[in-house]
């Protein structure tokens, strides 16, 4: 939640986003409005159907409100074109899902190069970004390893290193822990509590899972298409468990190989 006179990075006015025509039509969103701050850590919770998805869609501009505004940085989002859209997406948005979607032959290192590759950076380039992305979330010395050889939680760390490799100002996370065990997703929070605290990411996170929402620094109730409740979460688990640096899986003996 912005600050009063200080101007959101996200902010959604009226926004409503209707599936189908006619008789077979459905108003997944029904007027949200919603203001996010840059360095702002959001939980989105809600039933199914709440419009929870659709709202964290139209935030990481992968679909397009039917009306009303949404401004990113000041910009009309709901105005510009897919390719701008698309644009918009690889400069400042990064993404996190409960499938790790990682290339099943390809390692760790060459995983996170992706987004890169796709922006036409060159090999040193990615290499380098890549290389600092992994430290960043405890795989130093799993570079060369491919998704096989890492357990679920390095698979969604790697995931999280594609995600920030760009230096996105956003990352949106959804269902980012459905997939692990219990102490993996408290390492997966932990970590994307240290990405928001230490670097200043803002975090948009969709769970259905409470205690990882108590991780975020707000928490936004989904109900029928519409916010019900909007309230800061006055004691984030993040901040409760210390300053210490997030968990570091230990590298292996044989890192330097496949």
């Amino acid at each position: 939640m912005s600050a009063p006179g200080e101007v959101p990075l996200i902010r959604l006015r009226g926004v409503t986003k209707v599936y189908g025509e006619g008789a077979l039509a459905f108003q997944a969103l029904k007027g949200v409005n919603l203001d996010i701050a840059q360095g702002d850590f959001v939980a989105i919770m809600g039933p199914s159907g709440s419009g929870k998805s659709t709202a964290m869609n139209t935030l990481g501009c992968l679909d397009r409100p039917t009306t009303g505004e949404y401004l990113f940085k000041g910009v009309h989002v709901e105005s510009l074109s897919r390719d701008e859209r698309a644009r918009l997406r690889r400069r400042y948005f990064g993404f996190v899902f409960q499938g790790f979607n990682l290339l099943a032959r390809t390692s760790a290192q060459e995983n996170v190069e992706l987004p890169l590759l796709y922006r036409g950076e060159s090999a040193a380039v990615r290499h380098a970004a890549a290389a600092r992305a992994l430290a960043a979330v405890g795989l130093k010395g799993w570079e060369h390893h491919t998704p096989a050889e890492l357990s679920g939680g390095q698979q969604q760390r790697v995931a999280i290193a594609r995600a920030i490799v760009t230096e996105p100002d956003v990352l949106l996370a959804d269902e980012p822990t459905g997939n692990l065990d219990t102490q993996r997703s408290h390492e997966i929070m932990e970590l994307l509590w240290h990405l928001n605290a230490d670097q200043g990411i803002t975090v948009l996170m969709v769970t259905h899972e409470p205690d990882m929402a108590q991780y975020a620094r707000r928490i936004v109730r989904f109900v029928d298409g519409v916010v019900d409740s909007d309230a800061p979460n006055p004691s984030p688990a993040g901040l409760r468990s210390g300053t210490a640096d997030a968990p570091v899986a230990p590298a292996p003996a044989h890192a330097g190989g496949a």
